[in-house]
């Protein structure tokens, strides 16, 4: 019997964006569901910050395809054995792992512990968006930080959050003022502070510029929580000058400098990372928590509460207009999210 193949995005080599052959149109094996996998068909996909690192130039190949992708929303089209949470015709969305194979491709397998019904009120395109950003924000906030789900315990409280224009950043402010927090958001060019206030930033400030006085000039000498979603050896300083005592750090960005952790001792500052492939990269027995906050995330914003992200979309999916979304992200210059749609 003849394998199915589907049509993919992958590569073999890591090469610099504007090279053709950095990301290529493939034919591959369609994939098979078992166990607590879904098999989805894909209807839209959108890049990330990880994507452009994954593929960054590195001295190694792929002896076999290697598929990016870790934002996909689709249709289930077959499920596992073992599945009790799906069934095929279900619309969902989701981020992925970092250890499996990404979603450039028609159809992808994921377990379903981390998949989410897709918003109703949002098509393929616009939720595609959503899935790492929004689970990066909410484990940032809600389960690193601790942040109470009660406004009324965070009526008197502010948040910081360091790149309040990007992706997560985005979503991250619109969570914080669902929460009853008061959000500083930071942003560098007059488009991305006004796109930060667009998602509910109550105050926004330069981060290429000290952000104590910045900080006191809007009315703060110091803030109970931050969120660092942009170079966190460049702030590491600033955020220790501006944390309350007993105050809480969460960052997602990893560092090749050393971090003073002495700066945090007299405020009794906890530091914490934020990696939302942490759960699924280690099969921890809360996995399904993905599945459960993506279904709560989806509900807020078929209520309102939440707004997609999707800022830029390119059609159809293929490697092209993949090279073209990679570049976009590397300008370091994007607000929102860029999504591909239809392959």
């Amino acid at each position: 019997m003849k394998q199915e193949t589907m049509k993919a995005v992958a590569l073999f080599k890591y090469l610099p964006i504007d090279d053709p052959e950095s990301l290529l149109d493939l034919e591959i094996e369609k994939p098979t569901a078992t166990g607590k996998d879904v098999l989805v068909k894909v209807k839209a996909i959108s890049v990330n910050p990880v994507d452009v690192k994954v593929r960054s130039p590195k001295t190694k190949n792929e002896s076999t395809p290697k598929v990016l992708g870790w934002d996909v929303a689709g249709v289930v089209e077959q499920v596992g054995a073992d599945c009790t949470l799906f069934s095929p015709g279900d619309e969902v969305y989701y981020a992925g792992s970092i250890t499996r194979a990404g979603g450039n491709s028609e159809y992808h397998l994921v377990d379903e512990r981390i998949v989410g019904s897709k918003p109703a009120t949002l098509d393929f395109a616009q939720a595609a968006a959503l899935p790492l950003t929004s689970i990066t924000a909410w484990e940032g906030l809600f389960d690193r930080l601790g942040v109470s789900a009660s406004k009324d315990d965070n009526a008197d409280k502010t948040i910081l959050i360091i790149g309040a224009a990007g992706g997560v950043g985005s979503i991250a402010t619109q969570l914080a003022k669902y929460a009853g927090l008061t959000v500083i958001g930071t942003a560098s060019r007059p488009e991305s502070a006004e796109w930060a206030k667009g998602q509910g930033a109550d105050y926004v400030i330069n981060h290429f510029e000290a952000l104590l006085p910045q900080l006191q000039a809007a009315g703060f000498d110091q803030v109970d929580f931050v969120l660092c979603l942009n170079s966190t050896e460049k702030h590491w300083k600033s955020m220790a000058e501006v944390i309350a005592p007993q105050g809480k750090i969460c960052s997602i960005v990893e560092t090749d400098e050393l971090l003073d952790l002495t700066l945090l001792k007299n405020k009794s500052v906890t530091f914490v990372w934020e990696l939302m492939f942490t759960r699924p990269m280690f099969q921890t027995a809360d996995m399904i928590e993905q599945h459960n906050l993506l279904n709560e995330v989806a509900r807020l914003v078929d209520e309102g509460v939440i707004r997609t992200t999707t800022t830029d979309k390119l059609e159809p999916i293929n490697a092209a207009n993949l090279r073209k979304a990679h570049a976009m992200l590397e300008t370091g210059r994007t607000v929102g999210k860029v999504v591909l749609e239809r392959f």
